[in-house]
């Protein structure tokens, strides 16, 4: 270690982890006002916090599916984080989020964009309330690894893009914040895929029902629909989709 350098904490970790999930995988750099910002929160250069990211690039294995390297010198707590995130998506995403609201002085639900009002009180209201925190990072994670794009229509305007689940929420509760069970996608086409109309195979492939391909040709299924069969999705930079969760929809959700 260089004379006048800190040794990286826990808790920065977390926070740098926190970061590079929300981050489009282009955008991991020293000029970003997002790195910037949380170096000035923890009081690192922005250029140390860009290469923490980095660091952390190199431990993900979507990434080294791609030939993607990242740097080679993450440290033996870079890898500790890293697993403890990749490998329980329901509790450390929570305890980044807490972490980052008590760094910046605000509470949690303001930094999700949690809106209490509806929300019942006591055990109850903290469960929702991780919940929420959870679905929005979640969602934040999706769309970053997809650049903000729809997977089916390339599609870039965030506000009409949904982080979809492959495997249903309610059906597979160990993988609800699990990032290779999410796809970037409109609203139109999460609801198509969501009952079954059209599917996407584990070669990234987009896939119409036959409930919609044997009506009567119009102007808006052609649209929306037909112009799509057998064409890729677009794909994330990072945290490909699952094959084994396509392989369930195909099998059990695809309406054929």
């Amino acid at each position: 270690m260089k004379k006048g350098q800190r040794l990286w904490t826990r808790d920065e970790l977390i926070l740098a982890i926190n970061l590079y999930c929300k981050l489009p995988f282009g955008k991991l750099h020293r000029h970003n006002p997002q790195v910037i910002n949380l170096s000035v929160l923890i009081n690192r250069t922005p250029s140390s916090i860009a290469y923490k990211l980095v660091n952390f690039a190199s431990l993900d294995p979507s990434l080294k599916a791609k030939g993607i390297k990242g740097a080679y010198n993450a440290s033996r707590l870079d890898k500790v984080i890293w697993d403890e995130f990749y490998n329980n998506w329901e509790d450390l995403p929570f305890e980044s989020e807490k972490l980052l609201a008590k760094i910046e002085n605000k509470p949690i639900e303001n930094i999700s964009k949690i809106d209490l009002k509806d929300l019942p009180e006591g055990k109850s209201k903290e469960k929702m309330i991780k919940i929420r925190v959870n679905q929005s990072f979640f969602r934040h994670l999706i769309l970053a690894s997809y650049n903000y794009t729809c997977c089916i229509t390339g599609l870039n305007q965030s506000d009409l893009l949904i982080a979809g689940h492959i495997k249903p929420w309610s059906e597979d509760k160990k993988n609800r914040l699990n990032p290779r069970n999410g796809i970037a996608i409109n609203a139109l086409h999460d609801k198509a895929f969501e009952n079954g109309l059209i599917t996407i195979t584990p070669e990234y492939k987009i896939k119409v029902s036959n409930v919609l391909l044997k009506q009567k040709k119009t102007e808006i299924l052609e649209k929306y629909f037909f112009q799509y069969q057998d064409k890729e999705i677009f794909l994330p930079s990072r945290f490909l989709p699952d094959s084994e969760f396509l392989k369930y929809h195909n099998e059990f959700r695809f309406q054929r």
